[in-house]
């Protein structure tokens, strides 16, 4: 799954947000557990993300308990057939892919395959 450009601006906001101490994420306990943002939906939530509480916790849960927690399983599905000793190439391939599409600058997150075409 793609991560868009709302979803990096509502990343940000959150970061911004959780530095503050106005949002932080807690884990909670069930089978599997999940993790749950937490903390004041008031006014400055509401002008911080430009969307309404289930609007904040949906995107939440989506990127956190979604993409998130998939790409970890998908790498455990992976090292569970090949073992670990793709990782370190994993890792750095990743790296280099976050390096270029930082070096583009654009308006649109893009993934590092679309960016390595042009």
């Amino acid at each position: 799954m793609k991560l868009t450009q709302k979803d990096r601006e509502f990343l940000e906001t959150l970061k911004r947000l959780m530095e503050s101490k106005d949002l932080w994420v807690q884990y909670e306990e069930g089978r599997p557990g999940y993790m749950v943002l937490r903390g004041t939906y008031g006014d400055k939530i509401h002008q911080a993300f430009r969307m309404t509480r289930q609007g904040v916790r949906w995107r939440f849960w989506r990127l956190f308990n979604d993409v998130y927690i998939s790409a970890f399983e998908a790498v455990l599905f992976v090292e569970k057939i090949f073992g670990p000793q793709l990782r370190e190439h994993a890792v750095r391939i990743s790296q280099e892919r976050y390096a270029l599409r930082q070096e583009t600058r654009q308006a649109d997150f893009q993934s590092a395959h679309q960016v390595t075409r042009k």
